[in-house]
């Protein structure tokens, strides 16, 4: 899985991309990973979608913060529309993630604004297989059970941040950090894996048991 900053080895790309109504991404940056992949675009993200001249598969959203020329340039091109209602049990974002149903995606408009959204999209966005978070200044992914993830720098962050998404992570183990683990437990009520850096381009990070958020900043 290739993103403009890193390389995640062996994991396979992905075809879906998902553009929420978060900060916005740079447009080149965003021009790059939209390239050859399907888009779903969850309300606000149809902005950035329609200053590319990108469209999307589908639109989501209550439409409570997308501008109405956006929304009816979507309109104006056929673009597939899902309108659901402000009062509702669940986010743009999360009903954006059941469609996409299972499968691997990017999600990029994700950063900034307000924290609670952010909060409830990195715990969501948990519950699903191969989720990127991602924009030019973050990235966001996970490590689950007995996996390890290699990633190989096109670009070396300013820092790196290993942060527990169950109560515990077990047997937590890098490679080519500054301050290394090895088969460390980190709580989630204690996240104080924070702001570590790569001392080479190429790093592991590995969990025995639990779900482990990592993150990078440029």
């Amino acid at each position: 899985m290739k993103l403009p900053q890193a390389d995640f080895l062996k994991i396979p790309d992905t075809e879906n991309l998902i553009v929420a109504g978060g900060r916005r991404p740079n447009e080149d940056y965003f021009k790059t990973v939209a390239q050859g992949r399907k888009i779903f675009c969850v309300d606000k993200g149809i902005e950035i979608c329609r200053d590319c001249n990108i469209f999307p598969e589908i639109l989501i959203g209550d439409f409570d913060s997308a501008k109405s020329s956006a929304v009816d340039w979507a309109v104006s091109n056929n673009i597939p529309i899902k309108k659901y209602p402000v009062e509702k049990d669940f986010t743009d974002t999360q009903i954006a993630l059941e469609i996409l149903g299972k499968n691997p995606a990017i999600v990029t408009g994700i950063f900034g604004k307000r924290f609670d959204h952010l909060y409830s999209n990195i715990f969501t966005c948990a519950n699903y297989e191969n989720i990127f978070l991602a924009d030019e200044r973050e990235i966001i992914f996970y490590v689950k059970d007995g996996e390890t993830i290699e990633v190989n720098f096109l670009q070396i962050p300013m820092a790196i941040s290993l942060l527990p998404i169950t109560e515990i992570c077990e047997g937590v183990t890098t490679e080519n950090l500054h301050w290394e683990l090895s088969n460390a437990i980190l709580k989630q009520s204690l996240p104080n894996a924070i702001s570590n850096r790569a001392e080479i381009s190429k790093i592991k990070i590995s969990v025995r048991r639990g779900t482990l958020a990592g993150y990078f900043v440029f």
